[in-house]
């Protein structure tokens, strides 16, 4: 059972990422009956986000036929790029100096991959589930309790969101981005208790995110050498290398974790 999260457009890290644990072979899938996740952040800050988002739909479909399964979950900078297709400048209904576009631009925007977003890319992007559960972890994009807002069962959670983004309404998909770009909900003085919170009510005994570069977790700057990040008393772990950083991307194998 792997894990990999904010691949942010590398899509060349990506596959040589996947490559070197033998998960990928000449660009398909090759790892067998292995689990694979994708914790969300597909595109922005990085040069090829529709590149990264075209793999992990191959990969799907190329996984169940050696009896593995590969899941993707939705992340913020998705979220951020539909709601930049879809409403651009116009301003934001509870405070007009916002806009999808001022925050997709301030957050790495990539007009390329506006550009290339096709309808499959649509269909695909706003039916993936935003929270996961697979053996006792329970699997996140953001490091955030805020999921907890849509439903205290990880199956809630997912419809609802899914029904959001089918919603046409500007405020609600703003609610969905401030709600998953919200972090640190496990580092701060109250973090053990709010994991086990959400532990407690979504089931599993670790959570794995995403979304907040582990340096930022643990203290100190991005280096190619990062490991991924194990605190709130062992219950949450950091997977986010902050590739366009310069930083690794950060591919673990959740069933040797200790």
């Amino acid at each position: 059972m792997w894990a990999v999260s904010d691949i942010h457009g590398h899509r060349k890290e990506l596959e040589a990422t996947l490559t070197a644990a033998g998960l990928l072979d000449d660009g398909h899938w090759a790892g067998g009956e292995a689990r694979l996740w994708f914790l969300g952040d597909y595109v922005d800050r990085g040069p090829d986000g529709i590149g990264v988002i075209e793999l992990a739909m191959q990969l799907q479909e190329e996984a169940p036929r050696s009896g593995g399964q590969v899941s993707a979950l939705l992340g913020n900078h998705e979220i951020l790029m539909l709601g930049m297709q879809r409403y651009g400048p116009t301003p934001v209904p509870s405070d007009s100096r916002y806009s999808f576009e001022v925050n997709w631009i301030g957050n790495g925007g990539v007009v390329r991959d506006l550009e290339r977003l096709e309808q499959r890319h649509l269909d695909w992007l706003t039916s993936l589930p935003a929270v996961g559960s697979d053996a006792d972890h329970l699997l996140l994009h953001s490091d955030t309790s805020a999921y907890l807002l849509w439903g205290e069962q990880v199956d809630d959670i997912n419809d609802a969101v899914r029904a959001e983004l089918q919603m046409p309404d500007l405020t609600t998909w703003w609610e969905m981005w401030r709600r998953l770009t919200s972090r640190y909900a496990f580092a701060r003085e109250d973090g053990v208790e709010t994991a086990t919170r959400m532990l407690d009510t979504l089931g599993g005994r670790r959570i794995v995110h995403g979304h907040t570069i582990g340096a930022l977790i643990r203290g100190g700057s991005v280096t190619p050498e990062d490991e991924p990040v194990l605190y709130a008393d062992g219950l949450a772990l950091d997977i986010d290398g902050g590739i366009y950083l310069g930083g690794p991307c950060q591919l673990v194998r959740l069933d040797e974790q200790d």
